[in-house]
């Protein structure tokens, strides 16, 4: 039986042999940095041509001639002085300054792809692997042998230019990217979802089926929801409110500004003022454009007394926010810099906070699963990094607080990790990560538990002994914003919606028109079952206006011809299913609602 290793084992030992192939092809190839990456690996390249895509079915070929060859990959280590001296001959220059940095620096101050070649603590000696005639800086491990990686489970994916180190000041390398797995079945899975995620994309689809879009002089980030984009928006935020009332949530609004002072008792100020846009100085001082939610609605909950009774409080907003993010950064809905977001926060007594997170998450568990038929997803817990200055001075609160978010996810039975340096200024947070049927992986929604805003902003009730005391927050948002969570679905249901959640569910389409009595009878029924329908009423043959329509991935079709309005009938073509025949309207409708 083959000897079985790690991905990154694997990726890492892809890498060193494609390189080595690059060496055979281009003997003047000067090589810079070779890391893992998700699903495979990428080596930055100086070579003495520039290459195009055509050039990598030649460098798998030879990749395919070392790992017939069966190679061993032999580990040395050498003192940093000697590395030099061998990297100096080898004409490799790059390679020669990732060890002068080591020699003045160590590692700490490298890059994580320098460190990923160089390992990560202050060292005297370096190791070398040798493959050949191919010799490369690196800290391994490597599979024992090119014979181990499997020929059938890489594939190069494409090329394009990156600076050494990432500076443009640096000479422009030939990034090199490839794919690679244990298996080729692994392979195959990956390349299907990477040719899905083409057609799949939601910028695309979004612009096919008329959902938003964007112009300039609005601004970049700033989406336009276009009428069929709006109706999605409105049915997913009509059910929540309905979900949420059963759940014990109360609707609140609040504005889309605030002043300085809100911000600044929040702590928002200075902590997260590099995300808010510029203030605007108005006649009584400067006011900001809503960056999050939870401010105002502390305020909510203040403007009157709070027994220990009335708690828990549980107010629900979708509120629209404006976060600054760089133009770079922006990619369709996926990031954006106004949103709308299915925001609340519960506020509760510290004997409630765990029970009340843990029915957060069973709220999550119900969208994804039950309403969004969504199962591969995990929960991220999110701590504070060693670095103090930003997160809260509070040791007390952040230790009680992370015991009770532990506690309340084990609890869930629903799978999480763990990340370091992720937390909220004021409080543990959890992620919910959630992954697309091609694999797409984002984070739907955050939810924090918060033990610093009952200090900022006095929030507080009485208990049962007449005494004071101060409450826990809890934010949460399981469907996170309007934006990214609609970008994901389209995604994941490649724009083919569920009957409840598509802008158009139900599309006639008149043979003729000499039924236009009977098809207006049609649509007002429809209507009047809050069913989304359009008509097309274009001077088209009826296999046009079919093909039209199921581009548009309409659910259902509802042809209508003489026979259909002399007979009282519609006849119903569904998606993905085709030809249904003619059906009885009354049952029609009664069988899709």
């Amino acid at each position: 039986m083959p000897k079985q290793y790690p991905p990154e084992t694997l990726r890492h030992s892809f890498a060193h042999v494609m390189a080595a192939a690059v060496q055979t092809l281009y003997p003047k190839a000067q090589f810079g940095v070779g890391p893992v990456i998700e699903n495979g690996f990428y080596y930055d390249i100086k070579l003495p041509e520039t290459l195009t895509e055509s050039a990598l079915a030649n460098i798998e070929k030879e990749i395919m001639a070392l790992i017939a060859a069966g190679i061993d990959f032999t580990r040395k280590e050498l003192p940093i002085a000697a590395a030099i001296r061998l990297f100096k001959k080898k004409k490799q220059p790059f390679k020669v300054a990732l060890l002068n940095d080591l020699n003045k620096k160590g590692t700490t101050k490298l890059s994580p792809e320098e460190k990923e070649v160089l390992g990560a603590k202050k060292v005297y000696k370096v190791s070398i692997y040798e493959t050949g005639d191919f010799v490369d800086l690196c800290h391994g491990p490597h599979v024992a042998s090119t014979g181990d990686l499997d020929p059938a489970a890489f594939k190069l994916t494409k090329i394009s230019g990156a600076y050494w180190r990432g500076s443009e000041k640096n000479p422009q390398l030939t990034r090199i990217y490839g794919a690679a797995f244990a298996t080729k079945e692994e392979l195959k899975k990956y390349l299907w979802q990477q040719e899905e995620a083409k057609k799949r994309d939601h910028r695309v689809l979004g612009e096919k089926l008329k959902l938003f879009t964007f112009s300039p002089l609005v601004g970049p980030g700033l989406p336009l929801w276009l009428p069929h984009g709006t109706a999605i928006r409105d049915a997913i935020e009509e059910r929540a409110k309905k979900v949420e009332a059963e759940w014990g949530y109360q609707r609140v609004t609040t504005p889309h500004i605030a002043k300085e002072d809100l911000y600044r008792t929040s702590g928002h100020i200075p902590y997260y003022l590099e995300s808010m846009y510029p203030p605007m100085k108005l006649d009584d001082g400067n006011y900001y454009l809503k960056a999050m939610n939870c401010p105002h609605t502390h305020l909510i909950y203040k403007a009157e007394p709070r027994s220990y009774r009335d708690l828990p409080i549980r107010y629900a907003e979708y509120g629209t926010l404006y976060r600054y993010e760089l133009s770079g950064t922006l990619a369709g809905l996926l990031r954006t810099r106004g949103f709308t977001q299915n925001d609340a926060h519960i506020y509760c007594r510290e004997d409630q906070a765990e029970e009340e997170f843990l029915n957060v998450m069973k709220l999550h568990e119900y969208w994804y699963k039950r309403v969004f038929g969504i199962t591969n997803f995990f929960m991220r817990l999110s701590l504070p990094s060693k670095d103090k200055k930003k997160f809260a001075n509070a040791p007390e609160g952040w230790k009680k607080s992370v015991a009770m978010v532990r506690s309340a996810m084990r609890q869930s039975g629903l799978p999480y990790v763990g990340a370091e340096g992720e937390a909220a200024f004021y409080g543990p947070k959890v992620d919910f990560q959630i992954k697309s049927i091609i694999g797409r992986e984002e984070t739907a929604s955050t939810n924090q538990l918060d033990f610093l805003a009952a200090k900022r902003f006095n929030l507080s009730y009485i208990d049962n002994d007449g005494k004071e005391k101060p409450v826990y927050v809890i934010h949460r948002a399981p469907l996170g914003s309007h934006e990214r969570f609609i970008a994901f679905l389209i995604e994941h249901y490649a724009g083919a919606f569920p009957m409840w959640l598509a802008p158009v569910q139900i599309t006639l389409l008149p043979i003729n028109d000499k039924n236009r009595e009977y098809v207006a009878n049609v649509a007002a029924k429809l209507k009047e079952r809050g069913i989304r329908i359009e008509t097309d009423e274009r001077n088209e043959s009826i296999g046009k206006k079919i093909r039209d329509a199921e581009l548009q991935k309409i659910p259902y079709l509802l042809v209508v011809g003489d026979r259909e309005a002399q007979n009282k009938t519609v006849a119903v073509r569904e998606r993905g299913k085709g030809d249904l025949g003619a059906q009885n309207l009354d049952a029609f409708i009664k069988r899709v609602l």
